[in-house]
């Protein structure tokens, strides 16, 4: 059993919900996702937490030009098949309410994304690595444009323009690398194992590092984000924020750091203060968030900065290495906490916009009195956003803060905004909306039944397990983590 499966199962299961009509092809995606989800979690059953790559596939896909289909799974890959399992099934299930024109071309969108974000997360080969992250942007791109806001169309050619531009740096980096290599491959350890000088990486550096920083984003490249989350539909928004921003993550763990750890020396401090700035900016654009699917947006922009902090901390001011478990550990499971509270929370917002027909915060309030259940669901999700001690938030950004303050204490301090701040937008929007009294607007709103109930009680209860008992998540990484930093440091030492 390899992970081919994986990756060609959502293939195969878009082309057969192509065939279905309406109501029968979301029942369709829906059963196919939680497919994809029961052999993730088959691979898990099988999985050894060790440093290896598992379920390899090796096959010729052009060998004259030194591509291979390869792709595996090691611990820090594992993680991001979770999520992307994991999430995919539940944003379908959000969507059963809804009613989409040419719900099958919809639907057949999404799981066409998931197999282009599995191929990323899985990819042994450059090549494939780069047409699993173009892969995961087209379905997306028509997923806006076609069932989009008002504004769609101009916000995303320039969401497009943005990824787009920023890949073809990549795509040039991917390049560059594979002439560079004595047999002309794209494979990821050779890559690795490539004796490049500080000029040559310093260029690898940014053309990876821009297409990472676009899709992340961090700041000054956001400006396209809170934009298309505004814009797109729900759905859309889940995917784009729950997985598809993991990708630039992932490729800095995988791919920027490993393979220009010089770079990352000349450069890392200027990323790491982008990524603080980007914190503390967006969360004060947060403030003054009207809209609340807005203020989430912002509200990521903010979250992913910190996770971006951690993993540039990566030689301190006395050029000591200092990139630590904690931070590569926190990341990860931080991705992992992101997707799901970020997913909690623009599902939150589409309850609410589709019962009143608005997402202006001053129009609510008391909601809580009339629809119960929905409350204690939207304030679990708000705990675990502002990282409450026994929710899933809170061992992620405790681990970015301690790699981040082992860098240096005074950033880590600014960095740690993200956590003030967030608890004060996050506790003032709920206030806003589900307390007081109920006006004429929120006095007809429904409470949460069907498949609502169900999806945010599977969100809930995550929220929960991971914050009481992280463990097991971090075990699954744990010795994948410390390989890869043990590579890094050996890497960085030689080259000096």
């Amino acid at each position: 059993m390899t992970v081919s499966i994986l990756l060609f199962l959502p293939i195969v299961a878009a082309l057969v919900v192509l065939l279905f009509k309406n109501e029968v092809a979301k029942y369709a995606a829906l059963f196919f996702a939680v497919a994809e989800l029961v052999i993730a979690g088959i691979f898990l059953s099988r999985f050894v937490p060790d440093a290896s790559t598992q379920f390899a596939v090796v096959m010729p896909w052009i060998p004259k030009a030194g591509i291979y289909f390869t792709a595996g799974i090691d611990g820090i890959s594992m993680i991001m098949v979770l999520l992307t399992t994991l999430l995919v099934p539940l944003i379908i299930l959000t969507t059963l309410k809804h009613q989409y024109k040419n719900a099958n071309v919809f639907y057949a969108l999404i799981l066409f994304m998931q197999a282009g974000l599995l191929a990323v997360f899985t990819a042994q080969d450059g090549f494939l690595f780069y047409v699993g992250w173009e892969a995961a942007l087209i379905p997306i791109y028509f997923i806006c444009a076609m069932w989009g806001g008002e504004n769609r169309i101009r916000v995303t050619i320039k969401f497009f323009i943005y990824t787009f531009a920023g890949s073809l740096f990549m795509l040039l980096g991917i390049i560059y690398l594979n002439m560079q290599t004595q047999s002309r491959t794209f494979d990821l350890h050779e890559f690795y194992n490539l004796n490049l000088d500080a000029h040559q990486q310093s260029w690898i550096f940014w053309a990876f590092f821009l297409a990472f920083a676009i899709k992340m984003p961090i700041f000054p490249f956001h400006t396209w984000q809170p934009d298309t989350y505004t814009e797109a539909p729900s759905a859309g928004t889940m995917m784009l924020s729950g997985i598809m921003l993991k990708m630039g993550i992932y490729g800095v763990i995988r791919w920027l750091i490993p393979i220009a750890p010089l770079g990352v020396m000349q450069w890392g401090l200027m990323a790491l203060i982008l990524s603080v700035i980007g914190i503390v900016y967006a969360s004060i654009i947060a403030f003054k968030q009207k809209d609340g699917k807005r203020l989430v947006a912002y509200s990521s922009i903010a979250h992913v900065g910190l996770i971006a902090a951690a993993l540039f901390t990566f030689v301190n001011f006395n050029g000591n290495f200092v990139w630590t478990s904690q931070s590569l550990q926190g990341a990860l499971i931080q991705m992992l906490n992101h997707g799901i509270n970020v997913v909690g929370l623009f599902f939150i917002w589409d309850i609410i916009s589709s019962r009143l027909n608005t997402r202006e915060i001053s129009q609510m309030g008391g909601i809580a009195k009339v629809a119960p259940k929905f409350a204690i669901a939207f304030l679990i999700i708000v705990l675990g956003t502002v990282a409450l001690p026994l929710t899933n938030g809170f061992i992620g950004e405790f681990l970015l803060l301690n790699g981040v303050f082992q860098y240096n204490i005074w950033i880590a301090a600014i960095a740690g905004l993200t956590m003030i701040f967030g608890a004060v937008y996050m506790l003032r929007m709920y206030k806003g909306v589900m307390q007081g009294e109920t006006n004429a607007l929120t006095i007809t709103f429904t409470d949460i039944s069907g498949s609502e109930s169900i999806a945010l009680g599977i969100i809930c209860l995550l929220i929960i397990v991971i914050g009481v008992y992280p463990q097991p998540i971090l075990h699954i990484s744990e010795a994948a983590v410390n390989n890869l930093i043990d590579i890094v440091r050996q890497r960085t030492v030689s080259m000096k």
